[in-house]
């Protein structure tokens, strides 16, 4: 006869149902079936290991007398981990059963396994409810708990109730802060993430490589070069740079702050490198334009046996379509399939699209459209496309992605303005106002432009006419100067006074449109009050780096090159497409966005 202790060492080496099934047989004809420490021992393997069966560990729960608390969160835990929106109600519905239908009481296990599934379905109403019983149970002194409390928050969208949970914590370990400063990276609030750099120093409990990666990773969407440049020290200075996932953080980093010779130095001084690594120099030169090194770099990859994946592709096309590189494009596209067995996507399909239409073969660019998968259903082809027509101001075609973007509903005020464009280079002045009339008609919203700049290790965020800064008054003076020493070089802003006169003269019909031009020639768009704080608040022939969540504007890319000349400076903006280097009254992308 089985002993207990002789089966509890056969479930501890299982590593498969197969195993599993014959143990679960020696157990039941030895009478073990009832005995707590093997039937809790044989449900967790079943539910939550990965060669486990959650519909298997079902079936012993239910044989299970009078289930204890493990054995509950062993089924909570397992439905918890699970990708299937059912099965993570399920998880919900356990614990629901738990408090009705048994003695059992949640325990600290019990609580996070069901607030991680709170998390994933989004079930924040039932979040809350946990939330009052775990005051009621005093585990909001239980620094697992609420971290895991402040997650769910926070993966429901309640950003504001997740730090009111980490404020009320009394005590808060690293994986706390690293959570919070998580959630806050994930919600786009890069911003709020850096402000807890400072705290997290002051608390005292350290950095590990989660925390860097973090931070590294908010750097990298606001362009804060230097405060990444201060982690990177730090990194170094507590031995972290061996660490693969701060290693490759560090890469993208610097490659989105637009310094690519610091991504480069780190790439060589890694130990180790995974497939990550490459596509993060290789993504980064592409952005920045440069498909040359892009190319060079992935040649460099395939002699170190790395395999590339679709992200490599992206990054290939990327810098082949800014570079202009029609061929080296194509025949990238190409291997994917034919050589690495890589099913292009539609961001591939949208690259070629751009490389095609960039190069102003617009109907080679069609065809890619048309003999692409998501011709039917997706608009991001189609406005692509649109952007090329802007760039080669083609009306016939410009005319026929905006119908296709109409008929697929997914019109935005950003492709009205782009065939508005290429309407007012054609000298449309009617079609102009066709766009315009339709933008208020139909109520089509704009998306809100905004502008970030680093300047003494903190992150200033501008929008078009911005009076909010506290330095406002100064910024707006120095604006003045900047625009007068751009204009003694040649600037003349886009639509300036005389160019609106003309072209309401030849549209007298619609007053209305010079009248509203006449507005926007006199505001001041996000980036030229970032850049006018940028030379006011650094020392002269400092580099300035300028983030946008929009493509940059005609009048701001000439406004731009003509600054960089007027005071000797580098200025680099990252728009929504591309890394633009300004200098001494030239931009890297030779006016070719």
């Amino acid at each position: 006869m089985a002993t207990s202790r002789a089966i509890l060492s056969l479930l501890q080496g299982c590593n498969s149902m197969r195993k599993l099934h014959k143990i679960h047989a020696h157990i039941l004809i030895n009478g073990y079936q009832d005995d707590p420490c093997i039937s809790e021992r044989l449900l967790n393997f079943c539910a939550v290991s990965v060669s486990g069966s959650l519909q298997y560990a079902q079936l012993v729960f239910h044989r299970i007398h009078n289930p204890q608390t493990p054995a509950w969160n062993s089924m909570i835990r397992g439905f918890s981990l699970s990708p299937s929106p059912l099965q993570l109600q399920a998880a919900i519905l356990y614990y629901n059963q738990m408090l009705s239908a048994s003695d059992s009481r949640p325990d600290t296990f019990t609580f996070s396994f069901l607030l991680k599934a709170c998390e994933q379905v989004k079930e924040e109403a039932k979040c809350r409810e946990v939330h009052g019983f775990i005051i009621r149970l005093g585990y909001d002194r239980d620094v697992v708990v609420c971290t895991n409390l402040l997650r769910s928050y926070a993966g429901n969208g309640s950003i504001e109730t997740a730090h009111k949970v980490f404020e009320g914590m009394p005590v808060r370990d690293l994986v706390s802060w690293n959570s919070l400063i998580s959630c806050y990276c994930q919600a786009g609030l890069h911003e709020e993430a850096l402000r807890m750099y400072d705290e997290v120093r002051i608390s005292k409990v350290g950095f590990d490589g989660f925390t860097l990666v973090s931070l590294l990773s908010s750097c990298a969407h606001v362009g804060a070069l230097h405060m990444g440049a201060q982690l990177h020290s730090f990194a170094r200075e507590k031995r972290f740079l061996e660490n693969i996932f701060v290693g490759n953080a560090l890469i993208d980093m610097y490659a989105k702050c637009g310094s690519l010779a610091s991504a480069l130095s780190v790439f060589n001084s890694m130990p180790k490198r995974d497939v990550f690594t490459w596509n993060s120099m290789i993504v980064g030169y592409g952005v920045h334009g440069r498909g040359n090194e892009a190319l060079a770099f992935f040649e460099r990859m395939l002699m170190a046996r790395v395999q590339p994946n679709s992200i490599t592709f992206l990054g290939l096309l990327c810098g082949c379509s800014h570079q202009g590189l029609v061929r080296e494009g194509v025949r990238c596209f190409h291997m994917m399939s034919s050589e690495f067995n890589l099913e292009p996507g539609i961001k591939h399909y949208g690259c070629m699209v751009d490389l095609y239409g960039r190069a102003g073969k617009l109907k080679e660019a069609l065809q890619v459209i048309r003999s692409s998968p998501f011709f039917q259903d997706d608009p991001v082809l189609w406005r692509t496309l649109l952007g090329s027509c802007k760039i080669h101001r083609n009306v016939e075609i410009g005319e026929m992605a905006t119908g296709k973007l109409v008929h697929l509903g997914s019109l935005c005020a950003g492709d009205c303005v782009l065939l508005s464009g290429i309407y007012a280079e054609s000298k449309d002045m009617l079609g102009v106002a066709r766009m315009r009339k339709l933008i208020q008609s139909e109520g089509i919203k704009t998306t809100p432009g905004w502008s970030w700049i680093e300047v003494s290790n903190q992150v200033h965020k501008f929008v078009v006419d911005d009076k909010s800064h506290p330095d406002s008054k100064e910024i707006y003076r120095k604006l003045e100067e900047v625009v007068h020493r751009a204009s003694l070089l040649g600037y003349a802003k886009e639509g300036s006074e005389k160019s609106l006169v003309e072209e309401s003269e030849s549209h007298p019909q619609d007053y209305s449109y010079y009248c509203r031009e006449r507005e926007n020639c006199t505001s001041f768009h996000s980036e030229k009050l970032a850049i006018a704080y940028g030379v006011s608040r650094t020392p002269e022939g400092t580099s300035l780096l300028i983030v946008k969540n929009l493509r940059v504007c005609r009048d701001c890319h000439s406004f731009t090159k003509f600054v960089s000349k007027a005071f000797d400076r580098e200025i680099i903006v990252r728009d929504r497409v591309r890394f633009h280097h300004f200098r001494d009254g030239h931009c890297s992308c030779k006016d070719y966005w």
